[in-house]
């Protein structure tokens, strides 16, 4: 049997893929049947429903990520826990800034469940 995965890195890499605008490496992190739950609303299951949150948040509302700024990351096993700031460009040229919490549960390189919590009033007065 092999070494476990770098969790930690593989988070890493999916923030990265994130600010590099690499979506089908962000669809492609999941499992099939992988879940992706901003805790405000409903969670999304599998890479179709995923891929079209990625495509209608990042086209639909005219954000860019620029960074997921990771400023603590502590793992246990395979869950991998983040509190970021997730930065983003406004198509108008301002910025967005909101703090995340984060929780990555892996099968073996893929993210099986990746649940968000954040304030949604904070996002979305930065948005409008």
């Amino acid at each position: 049997m092999g070494a476990a995965p770098d969790y930690e890195a593989l988070v890493r890499e999916f923030c990265q893929a994130w600010a590099d605008a690499d979506h089908d490496k962000v669809v492609a992190s999941f499992t099939d049947d992988g879940v992706y739950h901003n805790i405000p609303v409903d969670p999304l299951v599998g890479h179709d429903a995923i891929r079209a949150m990625v495509d209608g948040f990042t086209n639909g509302m005219g954000l860019k990520v620029v960074e997921f700024r990771i400023d603590v990351m502590l793992s246990s096993g395979s869950t991998v826990v983040t509190e970021r700031v997730d930065i983003f460009a406004k198509a108008d040229g301002g910025r967005v800034e909101l703090p995340v919490l984060g929780i990555f549960e892996f099968e073996g390189e893929k993210i099986a469940r990746w649940r968000e919590y954040f304030d949604m009033n904070q996002f979305t007065a930065q948005i409008a």
